[in-house]
């Protein structure tokens, strides 16, 4: 992903309103991100921690959504997988996330949601490269394929919040 500046990030938002999006915090190491190695900028808001945020490249320009995570997330601990990652191997809670939808369709209360890591580490385990074995001889392939996988289940999430389409 490529470097974005918070002004690039607030604008972003296709299913957030101006003043939503100018009262956002953004992450705490917000100045040392790694670009290089995200596909997905994702965090949680400090002070609204049922609030979080996805921002990915999609055309060359940041795409933006703001996200709901459920009432009382933090007590229930469930084994499931997230949708974007899909870490068999992850100890991360996962939340079932909710998007308002973009445009008229977000303003008359419809959402979208998909499971995805608690505090959006994707990116982080996607790049975990499993043991060479029989399965997987080349365990660099697999991460290469793991970082596409998440790419496209990413920006298909983001399509449906954007488009109002069921899949």
């Amino acid at each position: 992903m490529q470097k974005v500046t918070a002004q690039q990030i607030r604008s972003s938002f296709i299913n957030a309103s101006r003043s939503e999006a100018a009262k956002l915090n953004l992450p705490r190491n917000f100045e040392s991100i790694e670009w290089d190695s995200l596909e997905f900028l994702g965090w949680r808001d400090e002070k609204m921690p049922q609030r979080g945020y996805l921002v990915l490249p999609q055309n060359g320009k940041p795409m933006g959504i703001m996200l709901r995570a459920p009432e009382g997330a933090s007590g229930k601990k469930r084994a499931v997988l997230c949708e974007l990652c899909r870490d068999v191997f992850s100890k991360d809670d996962v939340y079932l996330w909710v998007a308002k939808r973009a445009g008229q369709s977000g303003k008359d209360g419809n959402t979208v949601g998909t499971l995805i890591c608690a505090e959006f580490g994707c990116s982080v385990n996607v790049r975990k490269e499993p043991p060479v074995n029989e399965i997987n001889p080349d365990p660099a392939a697999v991460v290469l394929q793991q970082i596409a996988g998440l790419e496209v289940r990413t920006a298909r999430f983001v399509q449906r919040v954007r488009n109002g389409s069921k899949r």
